[in-house]
């Protein structure tokens, strides 16, 4: 008491404590003051009608987040060019990485601006049956696309990593000897005009497939639920039109002839690249739900996708396993591939137990179509038509034998298989349809490869290719120990031209 008595005598001290009172009555009157304000507020008219207003649609939570799942899924689809770039860079020989590399990069940007300016109006525009008319060059468009509720430039750009990875998809079985000139002029052809047709006979809003108007559905629409037909088969097709038109690798000997399929350089950067795709097509089916609270079938998809992708391997390596008593790293990468192919088009409509049998047949349809393309002797690198064309092609049928009718049915785009009681009709429409696309793909394809061919710019001159697209086409090889390149030097010459070798019928580059 008496220290508090001689601290009120002291002036500092009586000054600071009338300000510190002084402070706290400022604040709790403009606390009371906010309180009447508030109080006075919501009275008013102004501030009931705040109270009363409409509670929040569906669709005002609902649109952005599909609109950021299909933002996600479009970010993981266009992560699949990493693993296209390291799968073919894999499988390709050391001298022709670089243009690997190159050929992805500049695909990925011609696509871009193609689908931009006309191939989004050809493929998703209202027009007619055969091809769209709207929204060329990406103007006047919608807040949404359709009736899907998703921001449009959002579904444009998980249209956009589709029409890029078809793209990709033809310069697999084409690697090694193609002019960087001709790869340039075919892929505007795929990229702008070929991908986006086909895919509107699919997907646009009044295809001729996806309505079931052609010829013998009977009005049954094609089903195709991300793409085995759209991206896959036309890709696949496309990839095997260029190879027969391109012709095989100098010195490629194939099986009937004493030869086989060379190995490629570098299995570990092929391997990472097949995983890296797994990891998109995670974007790839899924995300072609482009509804984040279908959370069902989301779940359903992705489960689906997984089964394919492992019994695909699983096969593919017993079989070879078989074959030649090795366990073989390649096979084992274009299986599982072949299995996620596969259960693209299917993977909303079947059960986990329907996904386990797609892939398993995939991984033997796979051996079984390297095995003809290696009879006809056409040069396919990658296996890019077995893994994408005829694994896409069974994937498409596949809908019409495991759908199991109890998916899609509520929202008017179910499917219903003939193991599951559908009867015939899915799997006849699905015929027609794959059929059609493919004997097209192939028709229009080979024009396309002999064209750029007539011009003398689809494949590199023989000197070229001896010595490696790398150093022929673009200035560097991907290794610099690369042995092909000793004496090699910023500005070539005379003086330090790389020494010319070839490959044996292993794939070894020798003197």
């Amino acid at each position: 008491m008496m220290n508090l008595t001689a601290t009120i005598r002291k002036p500092d001290a009586r000054k600071y404590f009338a300000q510190y009172l002084g402070g706290k009555m400022i604040g709790v009157g403009l606390l009371c003051v906010t309180m009447w304000a508030v109080v006075w507020y919501f009275g008013t008219q102004a501030g009931a009608s705040m109270l009363h207003a409409p509670a929040l649609n569906a669709d005002d939570i609902v649109n952005p987040l599909n609109t950021a799942w299909v933002c996600i899924t479009a970010f993981l689809v266009f992560f699949m060019q990493a693993g296209f770039m390291m799968l073919e860079g894999g499988f390709a020989r050391t001298r022709e990485v670089s243009n690997v590399m190159m050929e992805c990069i500049v695909d990925t940007a011609l696509c871009g601006v193609l689908f931009y300016a006309f191939g989004f109006a050809f493929m998703f525009g209202v027009g007619n049956p055969w091809i769209g008319h709207q929204y060329f060059f990406l103007q006047n468009i919608p807040a949404t696309y359709g009736t899907t509720g998703i921001g449009f430039l959002a579904f444009f750009l998980f249209q956009f990593a589709f029409a890029d990875t078809a793209s990709t998809i033809v310069s697999g079985a084409m690697v090694g000897r193609t002019d960087f000139r001709g790869d340039l002029v075919y892929s505007i052809f795929v990229s702008g005009f070929i991908y986006p047709i086909f895919g509107h006979w699919i997907w646009g809003p009044d295809g001729i497939l996806g309505t079931g108007k052609f010829p013998g559905m009977g009005n049954l629409p094609m089903r195709d639920f991300a793409g085995s037909t759209v991206v896959h088969t036309v890709g696949g097709v496309l990839a095997i039109t260029g190879a027969i038109a391109l012709g095989p690798r100098l010195g490629r000997k194939f099986k009937r002839d004493g030869g086989g399929l060379p190995p490629g350089h570098n299995m570990t950067l092929a391997a990472l690249g097949a995983v890296i795709l797994w990891f998109g097509w995670y974007g790839f089916n899924p995300g072609s739900t482009l509804s984040a609270m279908d959370f069902e079938g989301i779940g359903r998809v992705a489960t689906n996708t997984t089964l394919a992708a492992c019994t695909g391997a699983l096969v593919a390596v017993a079989w070879i396993y078989a074959r030649t008593k090795k366990w073989d790293v390649g096979i084992s990468i274009n299986g599982l591939l072949a299995g996620l192919v596969a259960v693209t088009a299917p993977c909303y409509w079947v059960s986990p137990t329907g996904a386990l049998v797609i892939g398993a047949v995939a991984g033997a349809v796979v051996i079984l179509a390297v095995d003809v393309t290696e009879w006809v002797r056409v040069d396919d690198p990658c296996g890019a038509f077995a893994v994408h064309g005829a694994a896409g092609i069974w994937g498409t049928l596949s809908i019409g034998l495991f759908a199991t009718g109890s998916y899609g049915n509520a929202a008017g785009f179910g499917a219903h298989g003939l193991f599951y009681g559908g009867g015939w009709e899915q799997l006849k429409v699905q015929f027609i349809g794959s059929l059609f696309v493919t004997l097209a793909a192939l028709v229009v394809g080979l024009a396309l490869m002999f064209g750029v061919k007539a011009l003398g710019i689809l494949r590199i001159s023989e000197e070229g290719e001896i010595n490696g697209l790398d150093i022929t086409e673009h200035g560097a090889p991907a290794y610099h120990n690369e042995p092909a390149y000793e004496g090699y030097s910023a500005i070539p010459s005379a003086k330090t031209r790389p020494r010319i070798v070839i490959p044996d019928e292993r794939g070894v580059l020798v003197e």
